[in-house]
């Protein structure tokens, strides 16, 4: 058990995380391909690109949070003895949230506000890159998982399932700890709604969450039109604060750190047709919309500058595509 996030007290699971473990479990024990199919996919998805998505990931899902709620999104990022915590506004944690958190790629946003970014529900896995004990808490109760507390539910039922021993055998103990929620105790920080807390694994883990961290540009927030605002902290250091605004034609970027910068934007979207999305999964099939966002530096004067971000596009994450 972290001790960053108690567990909460006996008898109180707001967001029924004992049934999530049981149908999980015991289909497990039942089949212990699913445990397979199950442990392969979070290791996809920890391996397979996330790693230098977390700090993008977060953003996205408060940047999600606050477009449901219809507030401003407010982000904060802070890093700071070992835990990095994201604390935002918006729509707080609920059950379907948290059986989305815990189900691949079922995400809770499928119904969501047409401005949700993230949809799929795969993002959150994105935290395994620096911690085994993350949590997330909420106004109303909150939710973590245990990678300790994982191996140990699975290897009692593996007590009823030679399969599944074998299974789990085979990986050297490591379970989808993500599968297998924990009610915890705690709230959110005022003025904030929810927080994610993430006890950093280890010195590595801390270091590419620092680095993360001071990556963070005008990019984000041009992304991520559902945020306002987003202040880092690191360590004892000042707080940075970067702040969106309109300015007539012009969105404005005010980074504590950085200075301001001027953006002119043009966004587009429409409809996507069948023929492009024929052989794509079902839930991407039922959203077959397109945007896109450009956004160019300006000057004082209105003539294009020179971008500080990375020229990369980004989706919202900077992809592997360079601009010009």
């Amino acid at each position: 058990m972290s001790k960053f996030v108690r567990p909460a007290p006996e008898g109180a699971d707001p967001f029924g995380t004992a049934r999530l473990r049981r149908g999980v479990l015991d289909a497990w024990a039942t089949s212990p391909a699913r445990f397979r199919e199950d442990a392969n996919a979070e290791e996809d998805l920890v391996l397979g690109g996330y790693r230098d998505r977390l700090v993008v990931e977060l953003a996205q899902n408060a940047a999600d949070a606050a477009a449901r709620a219809g507030v401003p999104g407010r982000l904060r990022l802070t890093l700071r003895d070992g835990v990095l915590a994201a604390a935002n506004t918006g729509a707080p944690l609920d059950a379907a949230g948290v059986e989305s958190l815990s189900t691949l790629r079922a995400s809770a946003k499928r119904d969501a506000h047409d401005s949700a970014v993230g949809r799929f529900g795969v993002g959150f896995a994105a935290v395994l890159a620096v911690t085994d004990e993350p949590a997330v808490l909420a106004r109303h109760g909150g939710v973590r998982w245990s990678l300790a507390e994982a191996r140990e539910l699975a290897a009692e039922s593996a007590g009823h399932s030679p399969g599944l021993g074998d299974e789990i055998r085979r990986r050297d103990g490591h379970v989808p700890l993500l599968r297998l929620p924990f009610p915890a105790e705690g709230t959110a920080p005022d003025p904030y709604d929810t927080v994610v807390v993430l006890p950093l694994r280890d010195t590595a883990a801390a270091d590419l969450a620092e680095r993360l961290l001071g990556a963070v540009d005008d990019a984000l927030l041009l992304a991520l039109p559902g945020l306002a605002e987003v202040v880092v902290e690191i360590g004892d250091g000042s707080p940075r604060t970067l702040r969106r605004r309109p300015d007539g034609v012009h969105t404005v970027v005010e980074d504590s750190r950085d200075g301001t910068t001027r953006w002119r934007t043009a966004a587009a979207h429409g409809p996507l047709t069948p023929d492009l999305l024929a052989d794509r999964p079902v839930e991407e099939r039922l959203r077959p919309q397109w945007s896109v966002t450009w956004a160019v530096p300006v000057t004082e004067d209105g003539a294009p500058g020179c971008p500080r971000t990375s020229p990369f596009v980004h989706a919202p994450t900077p992809s592997d595509e360079p601009l010009g």
